[in-house]
């Protein structure tokens, strides 16, 4: 197909990194891309730049600021951007197909064990301590953001508006962004210094020339007419929507796959800020609107996905497991399961390759930039404000047992009767945020050890966490 071979499929000689040992890389990242995006950009930033040195810290920073201003996992996409610039189009499909595969076998053999015994007590006290280090491993991540995003008073301003308009008005996210978006651009462009900065999720400090395999110039493939631009946007939207089309056509827009192929194709257009900011809509979507999950089981998948490598976002393969499995039609539940959670990952990811293959091109065109820095910097600082509402979200759910919504004056919340308090989650989550912030306790550390007390206290008969799926 013309439209995704605009570049060359043999080893690069410029470079000399041949396609068999980008292979071996890009899987050794997959495997290690644990801890979010936070944890997995900085993952690749070790391997690539640091010890490999295939690209410099300018083009990493380069790539991440433009993965940064996309809807969907930013992590994926930096690994598909540095495939393209390595390999074109062969080594962004390696690089991106690898970085999401080890993580989807995971989520579905989890999400089928959970189907299938979630009811069982001792699993259901797993999840129950999962979700007090998922709670305290989203703190992080506001804290870790924050500190890099909101170093001056206008940023700190935005972040508090974005919390404000979606925990109390339900503002749609993608309206937050495109506000922040525009405000950054100028800011940017008029040279403001509160828009100087980067922001996201990378590596801070000077960003130098430094010495890589890849050098500095702009790559031949970076010069592409606008008609093949146009065949490679036709190629990935195909590949993408086909599916969708289909499932419409053949099975109607009621049907729970047509819903699916729908609902999370959607998601990949208008879900900016990384994968924290994409769980807090899609959380409230799949839970409130659909009525795919309850509460509590959206914290369970992120807890899968916690645990997991590969993009945070992979989670969505669970949403859309259990949307699929509840209402499997004429299919065994686990198969339909299983299809719908495919089909969930499908339309979530291969977005990613549009975005990159299209605009890799024009944005290697554009590093320095000022109005795109500020774009970058204001939506980094508004997606705080959202991650923040995803983790009072999180712990209105987690640690109490009751809601009260409150509605009036244009705003609207849950607001948690303190009555309903679940002592032992509330103990677990305290444990975990004291492990994480006082003791520097590791990702994987930390989620073995709650769900080893949630198991624990269910054997000592203190709790009964079953989970009825």
């Amino acid at each position: 197909m013309t439209g995704i071979a605009h570049s060359e499929v043999a080893p690069k000689a410029g470079h000399g990194v041949s396609h068999g040992e980008a292979f071996r890389v890009w899987l050794r990242v997959a495997l290690l891309s644990f801890g979010g995006p936070a944890g997995q950009i900085s993952m690749m930033h070790r391997i690539l730049v640091d010890e490999l040195k295939w690209v410099s810290e300018n083009r990493f920073l380069h790539a991440l600021n433009y993965c940064m201003l996309l809807p969907g996992p930013e992590a994926q996409q930096l690994a598909i951007y540095i495939g393209w610039l390595m390999h074109g189009t062969f080594g962004g499909i390696v690089a991106g197909g690898l970085f999401v595969l080890p993580g989807a076998v995971a989520i579905m053999a989890l999400s089928i064990i959970y189907a299938s015994f979630g009811n069982v007590g001792i699993v259901g006290a797993l999840f129950f301590g999962l979700k007090a280090a998922v709670l305290a491993i989203v703190l992080q991540a506001v804290q870790r953001v924050g500190k890099r995003a909101l170093r001056s008073g206008i940023m700190r301003a935005l972040a508090a508006a974005a919390f404000i308009a979606i925990f109390f008005f339900d503002t749609p996210f993608p309206l937050i962004v495109l506000t922040a978006g525009v405000i950054g651009f100028f800011g940017g462009k008029a040279g403001h210094p509160a828009f100087a900065g980067g922001g996201g999720h990378g590596p801070s400090g000077t960003i130098a020339q430094d010495q890589s395999l890849l050098g500095e110039e702009m790559p031949d493939r970076a010069n592409i007419p606008v008609g093949q631009s146009l065949r490679i946007a036709a190629v990935w939207l195909f590949i993408w929507l086909a599916p969708v089309a289909l499932l419409l056509a053949f099975r109607g827009g009621g049907d729970i796959f047509a819903q699916i192929a729908v609902f999370f194709s959607k998601m990949a257009v208008v879900t900016f800020g990384g994968a924290y900011a994409v769980l807090a809509y899609v959380a409230q979507q799949a839970v409130e609107s659909f009525h795919w999950l309850k509460p509590g089981e959206m914290l369970d998948g992120l807890g899968m996905a916690e645990t997991t490598p590969g993009p945070l976002i992979i989670v969505l393969q669970f949403v859309g497991f259990m949307a699929a499995y509840r209402s499997p039609g004429g299919l065994p539940p686990l198969l339909a399961g299983a299809a719908g959670g495919l089909l969930a990952t499908w339309v979530t990811f291969v977005p990613c390759f549009l975005w990159i293959f299209l605009g890799a091109p024009y944005i290697e065109q554009l590093r320095g930039n000022r109005a795109l820095t500020g774009a970058l910097s204001a939506i980094t600082a508004a997606v705080v404000g959202v991650i923040l509402n995803l983790a009072v979200w999180f712990a209105i759910h987690a640690i109490f047992r009751q809601t009260v919504f409150v509605r009036g004056f244009g705003f609207a919340f849950d607001l948690p009767r303190l009555a309903s308090v679940d002592p032992w989650a509330l103990t677990l989550c305290a444990g975990a945020i004291l492990a994480i912030f006082r003791f520097k306790a590791g990702l994987l550390q930390t989620l073995a050890g709650s769900a080893a007390a949630g198991v624990a206290l269910y054997l000592a008969g203190l709790t009964s966490h079953g989970i009825a799926p």
